[in-house]
């Protein structure tokens, strides 16, 4: 029987990368549903191919709503979620509400709603399979043993890793999205040069993997070979290897928890050079602002979020500089963001106030 699978953003990177997996393999995939944001025509090219799918541009008047809908009511077996930003969150949930296991790149998810989509992910025993490559490497590698006592996340160190705080000050948006590894979209090219993005799974992996903040590290790896490494109590150090390419996490989300082989371009070891340097929190402040945020707990690590899409939103569009981000996101987060609620209108809310609070910054610099 066929796999029935919901693709979310699917014109985005992670969503041009799910259908093309799943091409390959139509004998065992059908796509039931399609989401795009504001990218109709894409959508519509879409459509020829996947003539059985239901399309949703979330962009139009009620687009949001009719996607939650369609979800419920296509039913798939697997969601891939590759939506941007907090506009995920909602959509994740559908996908839990409706019984299908959650192929989740979207990691806004678990950063403003990590206990709640766990939950309802636990009442509806369904399973929730990280697609980015360090969380999809660490949910692979922690099968191996659970005397796990540290998780070793990589970054590539994006295209400023070799520059100062002071050089950074007056780098152009161009520049910052100029990724030396990776081809992905604009918000997440630039939380991967002020490593906002390694801070966000920073908070994904603590959730997804019931570890405590400071046993989680972050280490630069130019070369993008080394997706996450655990490290057993034993100290061995296990490492998942392979070719920066968005496709093999994705294609092993789809086949989970089987597996099969893929056509993808594997690693020589006959020329492989492996880098690995210590990050520097001080250098990149959004890493030591999310580890505050975990600490903190609450609804810390969802205004965070906020905070810094804000920023980044107005990075974009040239209006302050690339080093106000971190300076924002950690003004916002100097509010109390304490909550006697963890359930959605709650976390809802606390977006709302932590991106207002982001925007009043913004017009002041």
């Amino acid at each position: 029987m066929k796999k029935r699978i919901a693709v979310l953003g699917a014109t985005g990177s992670i969503g041009i990368n799910a259908l093309d997996v799943i091409s390959r393999d139509k004998e065992n995939f059908e796509i039931v549903l399609l989401s795009a944001h504001n990218k109709g025509r894409q959508l519509l090219n879409l459509k020829t191919e996947w003539q059985n799918a239901v399309c949703v541009l979330t962009g139009e008047e009620n687009g949001k709503e009719k996607l939650l809908e369609e979800i419920k009511n296509t039913a798939p077996d697997i969601t891939v979620n590759g939506i941007t930003g907090a506009a995920g969150l909602q959509p994740s949930l559908a996908a839990i509400e409706a019984g299908s296991n959650l192929a989740l790149a979207n990691k806004e998810s678990i950063v403003m709603a990590g206990e709640l989509l766990l939950c309802k992910a636990d009442e509806k025993k369904i399973n929730i399979i990280p697609v980015d490559s360090e969380h999809s490497a660490i949910f692979h590698l922690m099968k191996l043993d659970h005397e796990v006592s540290e998780i070793i996340l990589t970054a590539s160190g994006g295209p400023f890793k070799n520059y100062s705080w002071k050089e950074m000050e007056n780098v152009t948006v161009e520049e910052a999205l100029s990724h030396p590894t990776w081809k992905m979209g604009q918000k997440i090219t630039i939380d991967s040069a002020s490593m906002a993005n390694k801070g966000l799974e920073i908070i994904e992996a603590c959730f997804l993997f019931k570890i405590h903040p400071q046993n989680i590290k972050v280490v630069i790896h130019p070369q993008s070979i080394v997706h996450s490494m655990i490290k057993l109590k034993s100290g061995t150090i296990y490492a998942q290897l392979s070719k920066p390419d968005m496709r093999r996490p994705i294609h092993d989300a789809l086949y989970w928890p089987k597996t099969k082989p893929s056509e993808f371009e594997q690693l020589n070891f006959d020329s492989l050079t492996l880098e690995f340097y210590k990050s520097d929190p001080q250098k990149f402040p959004m890493l030591n602002l999310a580890w505050e945020a975990l600490k903190l707990k609450q609804i810390y690590p969802c205004a965070y979020n906020a905070a810094n899409e804000e920023a980044v939103s107005a990075f974009l569009q040239k209006r302050i500089k690339f080093t106000d981000i971190p300076k924002i996101t950690a003004c916002v987060l100097e509010n109390d963001w304490t909550c006697t609620s963890m359930e959605l209108d709650a976390i809802l809310t606390a977006d709302k106030k932590a991106r207002n609070k982001a925007i009043r910054l913004i017009d002041k610099l």
